[in-house]
């Protein structure tokens, strides 16, 4: 079955919302093993709409719209996908009773222009609104289907998976299992150039590569009969991707390398702490957003200037003066008076050039050196980080941090 997703709402095209219902949408159809073909955007307009619809039926077999099922005049999608698929909107006593219900319940007086939410197609399948006023409904007609849903996320989220899913899982012929490996110090061009064999000619399952900031993903999907051959399918390429670039992987699940790092980290027990210059402690601030992590993360310092680093970590004043504050040797002494002071097993400091002024030809905006500390090992990297922005520039510093922390975590095993 080929789909289209179909969002209606001017407010869309204005950019006032953040279209978060068609990520939602591909992700359950895919799931269901309904390709998506497209993804259409159209303001409260009769016409542009319903040229839009006549427009995907053209390819696709299922239309989702969201929007455009409310009591004002602007909201007509019902009226239209009625009209595209000739059928004629009736009252449904049954919905008229719900809404009545709702409205007495909330204590609110029902306005005569929310009958209107009662009208459906004739020959509509409803679907109720248990989080609001509107209801949905799928209307078939000419071999095709129309499903409309509410535009609130929480209302369509909620009544696609209680009432679509089981509908359209009824109609469904195949399965869609997709797995998303995330990658660090590979780029996508390199990443695309090591499993060429696997992407020219493929069939099934896909690979399809993707840059993010600072790193690459990689989706490998397979479309079967069952979930179990899907899956089967989708493990097998994954052990074969495994075998070329296994060193770049860092999730197999589509985490974030803060969370894979945390998760260790707790799991094996490994208290850390962490000492930051440039990043100014986002490091701190990204490890404290995982559920748990206070069973292991002792303490943060934020050693911005010269001063603090000596006064909280005991750097040398000689070193500063010497090698400055953006050096190896600085950020070895950072590590290790973090270790002197805290104690944790782990210990991490990071100082550098973020940008965007600041660096000088020896010691570009860019430039960062990241020490790490587990028991009695120590690493100490220089980095030349891309200097796109201040922002871009610190949090591929993170991702550093985060990748030499992962490495020692899995070298320690």
């Amino acid at each position: 079955m080929k789909s289209a997703i179909l969002s209606v709402g001017t407010e869309l095209l204005f950019g006032q919302i953040t279209n978060t219902n068609s990520v939602f949408l591909s992700q359950q159809l895919n799931a269901l093993g309904i390709d998506v073909l497209y993804h259409y955007t159209v303001g409260d307009n009769p016409g542009r709409l319903k040229e839009m619809i006549r427009q995907a039926f053209t390819d696709c077999d299922l239309i989702i719209t969201t929007g455009g099922l409310g009591p004002t005049q602007d909201d007509l999608t019902k009226e239209i996908a009625a009209e595209v698929l000739q059928d004629e909107l009736v009252l449904h006593e049954d919905l008229l009773q719900s809404l009545e219900a709702y409205f007495k319940k909330m204590n609110r007086v029902m306005t005569e222009n929310n009958k209107k939410q009662a009208y459906l197609p004739s020959r509509a399948v409803p679907f109720d609104n248990d989080a609001g006023t509107a209801p949905g409904f799928a209307l078939e007609g000419n071999g095709k289907t129309i499903i409309c849903l509410p535009g609130p996320p929480r209302e369509m989220t909620r009544m696609f998976e209680r009432k679509v899913k089981p509908y359209l899982e009824r109609k469904s012929e195949s399965v869609i299992y997709s797995k998303m490996l995330r990658t660090f110090g590979i780029g996508e061009s390199m990443l695309e150039t090591e499993l060429v064999e696997w992407i020219d000619g493929q069939t099934d399952p896909t690979l399809a590569t993707y840059a993010k900031e600072g790193e690459a993903c990689l989706r490998i999907t397979s479309k079967r009969r069952t979930l179990e051959e899907a899956k089967a399918a989708v493990e097998d390429m994954i052990e074969k991707v495994s075998g070329k670039i296994g060193q770049y992987i860092y999730s197999y699940d589509d985490e974030e390398y803060y969370q894979v790092v945390g998760k260790k980290l707790i799991e094996k027990n490994i208290s850390f702490s962490s000492a930051e210059s440039c990043t100014g402690g986002l490091f701190a601030q990204m490890m404290t957003e995982i559920p748990g992590i206070s069973a292991v993360f002792d303490r943060g310092f934020v050693t911005y200037s010269n001063k603090s680093k000596i006064e909280e970590l005991g750097v040398n004043p000689e070193t500063l003066k010497k090698y400055g504050a953006v050096s190896e040797q600085t950020a070895i002494e950072m590590a290790e008076g973090l270790k002197r002071v805290t104690g944790s097993r782990l210990c991490i400091s990071v100082t550098g050039i973020a940008g965007p002024g600041g660096g000088t030809e020896e010691k570009p905006v860019g430039l960062v050196y990241i020490c790490v500390i587990l028991d009695d090992e120590r690493i100490c990297r220089e980095f030349r980080v891309r200097n796109v922005s201040r922002k871009w520039n610190r949090n591929y510093m993170l991702l550093c941090m985060l990748d030499m922390i992962n490495r020692m975590i899995d070298k320690k095993q």
